[in-house]
């Protein structure tokens, strides 16, 4: 099959490897010129170390190019530029037009998860009847993927022969597929989980230890969870891949970047310093402003989250903060 990958960051190019070692087509999409010659002439990426890209794959700087005469779009740019990427896209995405969005956001100020953005902009740019989009989301790491280490993830949708496609398409003997219904509910974990593993990497970054991280990822599950229900999303979505999958592995692995930034704030940086640091997108305090805007519109406590907001845009002192936390009003877990 003849796929379109547009954007070239880690999570683009580790797909994009993995299906065309597959027997796929791929052709890759890059905004940014000098990223495009550097692929191209390295097959390799910086961000991903000994992974050799494989010399089937096509680089291209035409946006219509990676569009054109493609059965699967799969959008992999950061969340921030999925709605400008969708309208420089839109003249050349047909009507019927399969898309699979990797992105893990939640607009801020229209509160659309990334499907969503997607299909507002396009409907802005043309007549269209039949957008087929499939959230692709889970415990994923680009840095294992593409060492093909086994990786399980969903591919959720409203349209379920469009989810089952994207399931027979990318799955083999290193990516496990399932499905999912749920596509709101897989997508709000997918960008919240973030802020809970920046949460984590904070308390880490302020010497505390696995008790702590255990507590904060199960009860920053409660907090999504909390907000998905009020939100109309299934239960059992927080139970799975996307959900208390997707946050472990943020919140503990090394490859990743909220939990890096948090370490990093929690040893005295600036949330502006700490990203600077890691040198790449950390969605999670990309996440932040749109999740206090839903916690205050659902009337949903959370107080985890709101801790790493006050630290990360309001400069509080990230022990002072746990310290409030711990000290909270006595309740039950039960609900």
């Amino acid at each position: 099959m003849k796929i379109g990958v547009l954007g070239a960051g880690t999570w683009g190019m580790a797909l994009a490897r993995m299906l065309s070692v597959n027997g796929h087509d791929v052709t890759v999409w890059s905004a940014l010129p000098a990223e495009i010659d550097e692929l191209s002439s390295t097959r390799r990426h910086k961000n991903l170390p000994g992974v050799v890209i494989p010399d089937e794959i096509v680089f291209t700087k035409n946006i219509a190019e990676v569009c054109s005469d493609k059965p699967i779009l799969l959008f992999a740019v950061p969340s921030v530029y999925v709605r400008k990427t969708t309208a420089d896209a839109a003249p050349y995405i047909p009507d019927g037009q399969l898309i699979v969005d990797v992105a893990k956001g939640i607009e801020p100020d229209t509160l659309l998860t990334m499907t969503g953005v997607i299909e507002d902009e396009l409907k802005k740019h043309g007549e269209y009847s039949n957008i087929r989009l499939v959230a692709l989301s889970g415990p994923t790491h680009a840095e294992e993927v593409s060492r093909d280490l086994p990786t399980a993830i969903v591919a959720a949708s409203t349209d379920m022969a469009a989810a089952e496609i994207v399931q027979q398409v990318f799955t083999n003997d290193c990516m496990r597929v399932y499905t999912h219904s749920d596509v709101h509910g897989v997508e709000l974990c997918g960008a919240v989980k973030n802020v809970m593993a920046l949460a984590a990497g904070i308390s880490a970054g302020l010497g505390f230890g696995d008790n702590t991280k255990a507590a904060l990822i199960t009860r920053g599950m409660a907090e999504i969870a909390r907000l998905g229900r009020k939100m109309g999303c299934t239960s059992e979505t927080f139970a799975g891949l996307a959900g208390i999958g997707d946050l472990i592995v943020t919140a503990t692995s090394m490859h990743s970047r909220n939990n890096r930034c948090g370490q990093l704030i929690g040893r005295g940086l600036s949330a502006k310093e700490a990203v600077k640091e890691v040198g790449m997108v950390v969605e999670g305090i990309n996440a932040l402003p749109a999740t206090m805007k839903l916690a205050e519109i659902y009337g949903v406590d959370m107080p985890i989250a709101k801790a790493v907001n006050d630290v990360v845009f309001h400069g509080a002192d990230p022990l002072e903060s746990v310290m409030k936390l711990m000290k909270r009003e006595k309740r039950s877990e039960l609900e």
